[in-house]
């Protein structure tokens, strides 16, 4: 990216422009040779230019062991080619095919019963097993040295939304092999466990397993660790399945598609190996009157995916339409299409892809939405929606490669999200730590606020303003980093139960918030899980510096905490803790540390603490305006010109009065007044153009 433009090369070289295409599966149809021209000829009319090939196409490339099928395959890609229509081209991994688990039975996956599953399903097979990694290796080496410098190819989907665990004998044993290089001896691996506690001392390493439910499942730092494998061991089979590549041609982009906050996988680990971020995205649109919780949890992800590699991704599944899987399968309303993939591109996607392109005619997914119907022709509503967005996408060629100039930055790390799930703690029921990240979040997007999502051993120094949601697993070098940013004049945000353990689930000793403590001047002594029935009250402090009055609803966790040297900016309105302070700020260095000691329900308490805390630290919004509630903007740039979404999730007309500055239509160049009056119709979304500020 270059220092002044603030802009990166296009994905592939091949295709400066947005990619707009979808998952082709033309093997379901090589019984009927006319499909393929008529797929053509539709993509044209859909102003589609990319398509993602072979995703699950393994026994169609290879019907019998050793014997292969290339001629369909090729047939594509050249009429590809000569149509100016491009590829991902895929390793099929994600499923395999039939003959192989029945003649090499270990490649299929075992259950923490350590029972063996049946052929069937996607990703049903072992990540660790040698037989499963040669046939991979061999199918990926013969497409490497067929199709790498096929014209059509812009570069390989590798495999399918990787997931899920094996616990069978080789992976037990590449447990153990990976904690032996963790740890180094038992002594310290039962250390770093605890297992003291009630005598799960391992005093040999072929007794360590992976847990299980009729096994052990209490020893935390296990379960954590375990979890850290399962990632550690799909990220190194994904490598295996690049290697033969990159071999034939190291320049062809590698990606595989995530989903949204997966919980198995450690992205932030993932996306080290990948070269460019994509991932599937399919929100439940129109579950309620407005679409704003709904936008605000998909845009997280977008930010979140985006900040992996700190440059574009791309949104390489949605639906044009309706899914098939969810618990109720609602069509898009119109407007939707249009407005929730330009949202991907608000947040940094430099592709609107979709599942898929024609619809199957039987199996699982027959009823999924695609671009094409089981009626075969281009007049139908969801044809002409994806048609008029790839008009759009071809005239926003400029808004490629820009970035989001994010300021602030919520930290959110996995192995915490799995420590703090299973930490036994105040509230069994429910610890809701996913949500009371996107309490944080959801507050900024309502007020324009364009966010990063990073993870502890991020660099913080370029940031203005840093949420910290319940960092439960906090480690000792990361509350120094924390200090030094606050130190240095940041503005630090952190929620209650935070610094509790280290990175190996061990509680810190000397006090709550472990790292932290000095940094935010408190003591945290206990906390209190309440019913969901009981409610408490955060009452602010008359005259505080936030400016926030009266009495806001707190409920499901309460810290008693001590001020030593921060503020009290609010207190307690009940129980026998009523007047303790449950808000605090600390001035430290020169910045500011912020602790909330208690779960506040109210939205308006988050929105106003946030709108205040971005106005302190100089933080940039998208437009520096009232925004009405559902009604969002995001903000890409090239360092010469900002590109403004104005998004429209409230469910009903909205309007927004510009800010001060000039603007233009990005679609149709036509001058927008400053203090415009901006109306957005129902799901309706407007892209505008301004002179940056230096």
């Amino acid at each position: 990216m270059s220092t002044k433009s603030k802009k990166f090369p296009p994905i592939s070289a091949k295709l400066p422009a947005f990619m707009h295409g979808a998952d082709y599966n033309p093997d379901q149809w090589l019984h009927d040779p006319q499909v393929l021209a008529e797929d053509i000829r539709m993509m044209k009319l859909a102003h589609c230019n990319v398509m993602g090939v072979g995703i699950f196409s393994w026994v169609a490339l290879e019907p019998e062991e050793g014997l292969y099928r290339f001629e369909w395959l090729d047939r594509v890609l050249d009429t590809f080619a000569e149509n100016g229509i491009y590829a991902w081209l895929a390793t099929p991994s994600g499923a395999r095919p039939a003959w192989m688990s029945e003649k090499y039975p270990e490649v299929l996956r075992v259950g923490a019963s350590r029972q063996r599953n049946l052929h069937g399903m996607r990703h049903n097979h072992c990540f660790t097993s040698p037989v499963y990694r040669e046939k991979v290796a061999q199918m990926n080496t013969r497409l490497a040295e067929r199709y790498s410098s096929h014209p059509s190819i812009l570069g390989w989907h590798v495999s399918n939304e990787y997931g899920g665990e094996c616990h069978c004998d080789y992976c037990q044993e590449a447990f153990r092999g990976w904690l032996k290089r963790k740890y180094g001896s038992l002594d310290a691996l039962n250390r770093a466990w605890w297992t003291a506690f009630w005598s799960h001392t391992y005093t040999s390493w072929s007794q360590v397993e992976s847990p299980a439910p009729h096994g052990e499942t209490m020893v935390h730092g296990q379960n954590l660790d375990w979890r850290r494998f399962v990632s550690d061991q799909t990220i190194d089979f994904y490598k295996h399945e690049i290697a033969p590549l990159k071999a034939v041609n190291p320049d062809l982009p590698c990606t595989v598609n995530m989903m949204d906050l997966f919980y198995g996988l450690d992205y932030r680990e993932f996306a080290k190996a990948v070269d460019v971020i994509s991932w599937d995205a399919y929100p439940t649109w129109h579950e309620a009157d407005s679409d704003a919780g709904v936008a605000s949890w998909f845009a997280f992800n977008h930010d979140l995916f985006r900040s992996l590699k700190k440059k574009p991704f791309m949104l390489m599944e949605s639906t044009p339409s309706l899914t098939n899987w969810q618990p109720v399968s609602k069509l898009k309303r119109p407007g939707m299409h249009r407005l929730s993939s330009l949202q991907a591109v608000a947040h940094g996607s430099d592709t609107v892809q979709y599942f898929q392109w024609r619809k199957s005619r039987g199996s699982s997914e027959k009823f999924h939405g695609a671009v094409v119907d089981h009626v075969g022709h281009e007049r139908t509503r969801v044809f002409e929606d994806v048609a008029s967005l790839g008009k759009t996408l071809a005239g926003l060629t400029e808004v490629l490669g820009t970035t989001v100039p994010a300021e602030t930055a919520i930290l959110f790390d996995w192995d915490n999200r799995w420590a703090v799930n299973d930490a036994q703690g105040p509230r069994n029921k429910g610890i809701h730590y996913e949500e009371t990240v996107m309490q944080q979040y959801r507050a900024l997007w309502e007020l324009g606020v364009p966010a990063d999502i990073i993870g502890s051993f991020d660099d913080f120094s370029g940031y203005k303003l840093l949420v910290v949601p319940m960092a439960y697993l906090l480690r000792e070098e990361t509350g120094k980093k924390m200090e030094r940013f606050v130190e240095n004049g940041g503005t630090l945000f952190v929620t209650y139960w935070s610094g509790i353990v280290d990175e190996n689930d061990l509680c810190h000793l000397n006090g709550f918030p472990g790292p932290l403590r000095k940094t935010l001047g408190v003591w945290a002594e206990e906390i209190d899980g309440l019913h969901d029935h009981d409610r408490n009250g955060l009452v602010m402090e008359s005259g505080n510096e936030l400016g926030l009055s009266g009495t806001f609803e707190i409920h499901e966790l309460c810290e008693h905490i001590h001020a030593e040297g921060s503020r009290v900016l609010g207190v307690y309105g009940d129980d026998f803790y009523a007047g303790k302070p449950a808000l605090t700020v600390n001035r430290f260095g020169a910045g500011k540390a912020y602790y909330l000691a208690a779960r506040v329900s109210d939205p308006a308490f988050y929105e106003a603490l946030y709108g205040k805390l971005a106005q302190d630290a100089g933080v940039r919004r998208a437009l520096e305006t009232a925004l009405p509630a559902g009604v969002t903007a995001q903000l890409r740039t090239d360092g010469e010109h900002d590109y403004v979404f104005v998004q429209n999730f409230s469910g009903q007309a909205a309007r927004v009065e510009l800010d001060g500055r000039g603007y233009t239509d990005a679609e149709s160049g036509e001058a927008v007044s400053a203090g415009t009056l901006l109306e957005l119709p129902v799901h309706g979304i407007a892209i505008l153009k301004r002179t940056a500020q230096a």
